[in-house]
């Protein structure tokens, strides 16, 4: 089963290489949560920045929403 918010991370970043180098991991590691792996939660935010917050926390940790939680922000909030 393919992680779709993993893939999309993946498109943004440009290959799974490209991705995994700016978390900091290894590809493999990023080919483990493409396939079903979970991503650990101490790289939730390197995803997150690595896609310049096109992939949020809580669409890639979404079973731990007491550490990420589904936040929506007006863009004409102020």
């Amino acid at each position: 089963m393919t992680n779709r918010v993993i893939q999309k991370a993946i498109s943004i970043a440009g290959s799974q290489q490209k991705l995994a180098s700016m978390c900091g991991v290894k590809q493999p590691t990023v080919w483990r949560w493409l396939h079903g792996g979970r991503v650990d939660i101490s790289n939730v935010m390197s995803v997150v920045k690595a896609t310049n917050g096109k992939v949020q926390a809580h669409e890639i940790r979404p079973d731990i929403p007491e550490v990420f939680p589904h936040t929506t922000k007006s863009v004409d909030a102020a």
